[in-house]
């Protein structure tokens, strides 16, 4: 297939949605799903005008730097001074949340999987524990919910994909071996301390640099027009690059970076921020796109009821009861607890690990690709067609009560 008949495909894919997409914001369905859609009917399931390999490393590092500019981007709008009110939130859903989620994960993975190495089921679960930012931006923009809620839900899905990372790998390459070996088990403590440390280093020096440099060319104007918009991106790319080139987590640098990029932007930074987060949009979409193309449609061929049911466990009690627990003590109301453990969606990040377990041809391939796309299915639908509605209905009940979350 001429890459240029992809190049064609895509373009008149992303031209023709971008003439409805403000309309199609205010219902139920969303770009994730047109894309998916779409990319479905032109993948080789159905007509077989666009057929990209998902073993192959473009579409990894496509995967990557969406989530890379997108994290960067949110994180670059987070409110602080919210933010620092409600800190104890987001440090409970990713300290204790997160780790329970990947714990009733590998009971559900135990539970419904015959013949599936332990390992895998841990590497299962971590694979679907990262909430994703993009996917929930109709939930986090929303004004209708409670600002610190909004924050909360933007902070833990900024920060849990890149916590996963490290671990991800440990198990990838322990399933991959014949047996686990002590330096395997010893990786669990330095590895992800490594990839955590050096990525957060990395995103600060960036936004350090990144910040000031901006603010004083701008005020100087030196940088004006559509040139403004592109530093944003260059930072989002520069803080991956740097920080998985030194053996970090480029997803940590990308949304510490923009968290203190943001706090350090004043002026201009609606005017900084919009041409990143049209970009990021649309490198999500086009990955959406090839999501619908590469992977929907064989798991459609070739469904089976556990990947299904372990999707709906996935999205509803794997994810709901951890943070009910975890948030207890908080003096959260019930339907608090139940709005930020449904939208915990499930997109980019499960994608890219997707991608990454793809190209391993780790025994268990076959059965982690079609439930991690079923969970990623279900969330865009569901968490699509929910978003909109139970924000408003649960504003308007905050609300009722003189804002008490």
């Amino acid at each position: 297939m001429s890459e240029y008949q992809i190049i064609a495909v895509v373009a008149a894919v992303a031209f023709l949605y971008s003439l409805i997409a403000s309309r199609l914001e205010r219902t139920p369905v969303s770009g994730a799903l047109v894309y998916i859609i779409c990319g479905l009917l032109c993948g080789p399931s159905v007509f077989g005008i666009f057929a990209p390999d998902i073993d192959g490393e473009s579409l990894k590092m496509l995967a990557e730097l969406t989530l890379a500019v997108v994290l960067f981007s949110d994180s670059a709008n987070a409110n602080l001074r919210v933010l620092r009110r409600v800190e104890r939130l987001p440090i409970r859903l990713l300290l204790i949340g997160l780790p329970l989620t990947i714990l009733l994960g590998f009971a559900a993975a135990y539970l419904m999987f015959d013949g599936m190495s332990l390992v895998a089921m841990a590497l299962l679960a971590t694979m679907l524990a990262p909430t994703d930012a993009a996917l929930g931006k109709a939930v986090v923009t929303n004004e209708n919910v409670p600002s610190s809620v909004r924050e909360g839900l933007n902070v833990e899905s900024g920060l849990n994909d890149g916590i996963c990372v490290p671990v991800i790998l440990i198990f990838m390459e322990m399933v991959s071996s014949e047996s686990p070996s002590g330096a395997n088990l010893g990786m669990f403590v330095q590895f992800p301390l490594q990839a955590i440390g050096i990525g957060a280093i990395v995103g600060v020096a960036v936004a350090l640099l990144a910040g000031p440099a901006l603010r004083i060319c701008a005020t100087r104007g030196w940088v004006a027009g559509s040139w403004i918009q592109v530093p944003v991106i260059a930072a989002a790319m520069l803080c991956f690059g740097t920080a998985q080139w030194l053996g970090g987590s480029g997803f940590i640098a990308a949304f510490v970076g923009g968290l203190i990029f943001g706090g350090l932007t004043h002026q201009h930074k609606e005017e900084v921020l919009n041409g990143a987060e049209g970009t990021g949009d649309t490198l999500s979409l086009i990955t959406w796109f090839s999501f619908g193309a590469v992977v929907v449609g064989p798991q459609i061929a070739s469904i089976t009821w556990q990947p299904i049911l372990y999707a709906i466990l996935s999205l509803t009690v794997v994810r709901m009861l951890p943070v009910w627990l975890c948030v207890s003590g908080m003096g959260l109301k019930n339907d608090s607890k139940l709005f930020l453990g449904w939208f915990g969606p499930r997109g980019l990040a499960s994608i890219v690990f997707i991608v990454m377990v793809a190209a391993t041809k780790i025994p268990e391939t076959e059965t982690l690709m079609a439930t991690v796309s079923w969970t990623i299915i279900l969330s865009v639908v569901l968490h699509g067609i929910t978003a909109n509605p139970l924000a408003a209905a649960y504003g308007a009940k905050v609300g009722a009560r003189d804002g008490v979350v």
